[in-house]
């Protein structure tokens, strides 16, 4: 009995033992699982909070442009020279200027993304893979900025940034059209037919349709631009474009002394314009129309309207002047 009683107290000691450490890996079961949610609840409020790269690149994947200017900038307050915000705020910057109606804070932020954008590109290490499309975006924020500023003092860099990133095997669905333009306004004109034909290789609309002619009238290949003018769709949408093809061929017909067809092209924009000051072009190659078949007082009489309704038309001050000049 006695040996039955010791055996039992040794089985309750033993299981009371057990009960306790059960009890004990519970509660440090409870503890870490506690623990572990509240790390995360603070992880994921940090990653989450505004001045984050984990915020800022989610942002930035939800397109949400000015959420990743306004976070990029918390963060360049406190880490000017951070790769990935200045990245990030050009980027966002260059969209937000694209978007703005107001010229003025267009161009700042055109400024801003140029400025991130030069930074980010001298905090790159050697080989970083980043940098081609780096130097695309800065090369279109110069184009933007040659556009926005209304002179053609950026053209050269943008030329600069586009090719550089070419050359490292970058290539844009618009960078060949954005080489074009910019070949145009530094007057590169066989650099600029260069591009565009390329463009209208890759994606071909209207507006390149157009581009690509001016630059072959500029390069006094009339036959050729006539051509491509002459492929911009009869249900073009672009009254501009439209406008600028009909003028366009009137001046390569007056040219060639083509003046009956140079009437018709002249003609076709007044009918469809008549007093509206993009009209005043179309008067104007009438009356040089004029001019070439020798009916001065015609010629007179168009250039008369040019100033009606837009007084400080040059060609037809000119030209009104130059009759003048002549008669005396």
């Amino acid at each position: 009995m006695r040996q039955e009683s010791l055996y039992d107290r040794k089985v309750v000691k033993r299981d009371g033992r057990f009960l306790k450490r059960l009890v004990i890996v519970f509660l440090c079961a409870v503890f870490l699982s506690v623990l572990i949610f509240f790390s995360y609840l603070f992880i994921s409020s940090k990653l989450n909070s505004g001045t984050s790269l984990f915020n800022l690149k989610a942002k930035w994947k939800e397109y949400s442009y000015k959420d990743v200017y306004d976070i990029s900038t918390a963060i360049l307050y406190e880490r000017p020279y951070n790769y990935t915000a200045l990245v990030f705020h050009g980027y966002s910057a260059f969209f937000l200027s694209l978007s703005d109606n107001d010229t003025i804070q267009a161009q700042n932020y055109i400024e801003e993304s140029i400025t991130s954008l030069r930074q980010a590109l001298i905090s790159t290490t050697p080989g970083d893979e980043n940098v081609p499309q780096i130097e695309y975006m800065l090369g279109k924020a110069y184009f933007y900025k040659d556009y926005l500023s209304a002179y053609h003092y950026y053209a050269d860099l943008s030329v600069k940034y586009l090719q550089s990133a070419l050359d490292k095997g970058y290539r844009a669905s618009d960078t060949a059209e954005l080489l074009g333009l910019d070949y145009a306004a530094l007057g590169m004109t066989m650099e600029s037919i260069e591009s565009f034909s390329e463009a209208i290789v890759e994606r071909s609309s209207d507006t390149l349709i157009l581009a690509i002619a001016e630059q072959y009238i500029n390069a006094k290949q009339y036959q050729t631009a006539e051509q491509y003018l002459h492929r911009i769709s009869s249900d073009c949408k672009d009254e501009r474009i439209v406008i600028r093809s009909h003028y366009l061929l009137g001046q390569i017909y007056l040219e060639q002394s083509l003046f009956e067809n140079a009437v018709i092209e002249f003609n076709n924009i007044i009918e469809n314009l008549d007093g509206a000051e993009n009209s005043a072009d179309a008067y104007y190659g009438l009356g040089l129309v004029y001019e070439k078949q020798g009916d001065l007082v015609k010629a007179r009489s168009e250039w008369r309207k040019v100033i009606r309704i837009q007084p400080n038309h040059q060609g037809a001050i000119s030209a009104l002047k130059r009759i003048s000049d002549s008669k005396n």
